[in-house]
């Protein structure tokens, strides 16, 4: 059985890849899915609102997260912040998920992680898979997926670990630049020779 960390930076089209996944019957842990529960527990929370402010909190009490995201993407100190908070709780979350499935013998088990390099997380994983696209196909994404400006597009991915950082890292890359049908065949073509990547 092999634990794939499957990551990449913002507006990589990582999510893509793992949807396609997802179609082939391979179990996802969704990192995102978990902090996203993480976030609306009482005592996660109050520990956000205490250190942010009620300026990040909803009139019905629940997390504003687009406030939030705007604070955490344009202050790297705040960023930590906010990651010392949940990390902990979303490791022992993807551990208690993997043990899971491993338990029901699953053969391939992806860790879906945006920040499965920057969260060390990676020592969970067999193998690191990075989904890269080129700076201007993932600015364009981002402003489409958030409705945001370019400047606040560009800002969100000079706050990330730099691709060629996340490079060092990865035992596969899949460059996500060109169709969604190119996209397939190089996922295709990872999961074919899964078994002969040597892991550093």
């Amino acid at each position: 059985m092999k634990v794939i960390g499957l990551t990449g930076s913002i507006g990589s089209g990582k999510s893509t890849v793992s949807n396609m996944l997802i179609e082939k019957n391979i179990k996802i842990i969704d990192a995102d899915k978990i902090s996203r529960e993480i976030l609306n527990r009482g005592n996660t929370l109050q520990e956000i609102f205490t250190y942010f402010g009620d300026d990040i909190k909803n009139s019905d009490g629940s997390l504003n997260r687009k406030k939030l995201g705007s604070i955490v993407f344009s202050d790297e100190d705040k960023l930590i912040k906010l990651n010392s908070i949940t990390h902990p709780k979303i490791k022992e979350e993807i551990e208690e998920k993997i043990n899971f499935y491993k338990d029901l013998g699953e053969k391939i088990i992806i860790v879906d992680a945006p920040l499965l390099i920057e969260a060390n997380l990676n020592y969970m994983v067999d193998l690191v898979l990075l989904i890269i696209c080129n700076e201007e196909a993932q600015i364009k994404r981002i402003m489409s997926r958030d409705k945001i400006s370019r400047e606040e597009a560009v800002s969100r991915i000079k706050v990330q670990m730099s691709v060629d950082e996340k490079k060092k890292y990865a035992d596969y890359i899949i460059d996500n630049s060109y169709t969604m049908d190119e996209l397939k065949m190089e996922i295709e073509k990872f999961l074919d020779n899964l078994e002969d990547i040597r892991v550093e």
